[in-house]
């Protein structure tokens, strides 16, 4: 244990609060700030013997997210810059759960389990968002990758997705790209202005952008990269952070939930808006109508603009590619029904979270995924990458073609496909309009929402209820699954699934109908019947008034 002597030491600068469990999930370790000193010390530990296990750059990104400001959080980056390892966020859990005197036990044991040569080189990238706590927090990152000998490079304020292309540039020598914040605008504004190249005679107007920054990073972020837009996209940012807090009342996650507006963001009837979340890792769309309606212009929606462009240019460039969207049951009826009946789109439905459509996303030439809430991105497959290059290469390519591979290439480049990138996301969107020479009504367009509402169920033990068919149909408790079948058939265009929270004892009731009188009728009749059969607790559910 001699090795571990400096662990030991610095470990008693961050003491474990008694009592207090946590558990590494898809978004990393997230809750009050106050509890997480000892979390990102014994991440820091994780991190690099993570490096040295892959003999890889692994990153450590300090931030919680859509949350409120309060509270903070640390997720782990594996070597493409994609989300850790599953058997890895056993081990996170094990370490950050362990008594202070157990902490070298315990990373004895994973030195064991993943047969860990100790005299490897350890490498971790640290970044962090604009919380109040981040900077003390990320410094207890800093002590533990070096209480074990690993070289550190800290970006500091970093957006999320930037941290994830960083890895992914060192893990790839530089393949992927610089990894530098320089080299991120660089290569996505390039790819940015190459398309937009493609859209002459646009307006000013239609140049124009508000951009709600939900007081976080990704505010300072588009700050800066504003001079690499040279001025094809002007953007006009609120909720920057100069004023606001982080969150509130503002942010993606504000927007989507609450069906409007952010606080402080002036916008005329018709004028294209989207809002990131705090970390800048999801983006929405919207816009008001003449009639002072919103319009929300959610993930569904992007990922039908970005895969019918994408579509249609491997159609023009003669390229025979798979494109399919990944979505999950709370992807709208309409959406799917128009990618697969008019648009004739592979459609593949996964369960809820990230990591699910990702993978599903890689079984594809090309995938496109987003969830409703903005968070999502495309990945191309190492054979269409290599494709579409080769056509970009062939003198033989008639003009269409020409243009058409061309687009694919810098769609290529502008998109970050590590993961959910929204200021990656944005210019994806703004390109594919600007060429396409839509507007955000258009777009809005393409197929309208079928009505829908979402509502939880209080059980005393959601484990009663198992699912299948990528959490569409329930197995258990007997009987629920034949009685939603009987409910859905009394209304017109329904659908309703029920599944278990992933973190607390509710049940998530999703219901659609062709009225929104019926989806909330539907989805409380749900409620109901798992209420019954199910084991709620407390009160019958009420109708919706």
């Amino acid at each position: 244990m001699a090795q571990f002597e400096e662990v030991s030491q610095k470990s008693k600068l961050h003491p474990k609060p008694e009592g207090l469990t946590l558990q590494y999930g898809t978004a990393g370790f997230r809750t009050q700030a106050k509890h997480l000193d000892h979390i990102m010390f014994r991440m820091g530990l994780l991190a690099t013997l993570r490096s040295k296990k892959t003999k890889s750059t692994i990153g450590v990104m300090v931030t919680a997210s859509h949350n409120p400001e309060e509270d903070n959080g640390v997720k782990l980056i594996d070597p493409m810059g994609e989300m850790v390892a599953a058997s890895w966020e056993e081990h996170a859990t094990r370490l950050a759960n362990a008594e202070q005197d157990s902490i070298l036990t315990e990373l004895a044991k994973i030195i064991e389990k993943e047969t860990i040569d100790m005299k490897e080189p350890a490498s971790v990238y640290i970044g962090k968002d604009t919380r109040p706590s981040s900077g003390s927090l990320s410094q207890a990152v800093v002590d533990g990758v070096s209480s074990l000998g690993g070289k550190i490079h800290d970006y500091g304020l970093v957006t999320t997705p930037q941290l994830h292309y960083m890895v992914c540039c060192r893990n790839t020598n530089g393949c992927y790209g610089s990894a530098t914040v320089e080299g991120y605008y660089q290569k996505l504004s390039h790819a940015f202005l190459q398309l937009t190249q493609n859209a002459p005679n646009r307006t000013d107007d239609q140049k124009r952008l508000v951009v709600d920054g939900a007081n976080g990073i990704g505010a300072l972020k588009m700050r800066e990269m504003e001079a690499f837009l040279r001025s094809e996209l002007q953007v006009v940012l609120s909720n920057d952070g100069s004023r606001g807090k982080l969150n509130h009342l503002c942010g993606a996650d504000h927007v989507k939930v609450q069906q409007k507006p952010p606080e402080d963001l002036t916008m005329a009837a018709g004028e294209r808006c989207c809002s990131f979340d705090g970390d800048a890792d999801r983006i929405v769309y919207y816009y008001t109508d003449s009639d002072g309606r919103f319009h929300l212009l959610d993930g569904d929606k992007i990922a039908t603009l970005i895969s019918t462009y994408l579509k249609e240019l491997l159609t023009q460039a003669g390229l025979d590619l798979q494109i399919a969207v990944v979505q999950t049951a709370y992807a709208n009826g309409s959406s799917t029904r128009y990618l697969e009946d008019v648009m004739m789109v592979t459609v593949c439905c996964t369960k809820t979270g990230v990591k699910h459509l990702h993978h599903a996303a890689q079984q594809y030439d090309i995938g496109v995924y987003f969830e409703a809430n903005g968070h999502g991105t495309v990945l191309f497959s190492k054979a269409a990458q290599k494709q579409i290059l080769e056509l970009v290469k062939d003198p033989n390519t008639n003009d269409e073609k020409k243009r058409a591979v061309n687009l694919l290439e810098n769609s290529v480049n502008l998109i970050n496909q590590t993961v959910g990138d929204a200021i990656s996301d944005m210019l994806v969107i703004e390109a594919v309009l600007a060429i396409r020479g839509m507007s955000v009504q258009d777009w809005d367009a393409i197929y309208t929402d079928l009505p829908n509402r979402q509502l939880k169920v209080k059980v005393s033990d959601r484990r009663v209820i198992d699912t299948t068919d990528a959490e569409r149909r329930a197995v258990t408790p007997e009987g629920l699954q034949e009685a939603i079948d009987s409910l859905v058939k009394k209304y017109k265009q329904a659908r309703a699934f029920v599944r278990p929270s992933g973190t607390e004892d509710v049940v998530r009731v999703y219901a659609e109908a062709d009225t929104q009188k019926g989806a909330d009728s539907l989805a409380h009749e749900v409620s109901l019947v798992v209420y019954r059969l199910a084991g709620g607790v407390g009160d019958e559910p009420k109708p919706l008034q």
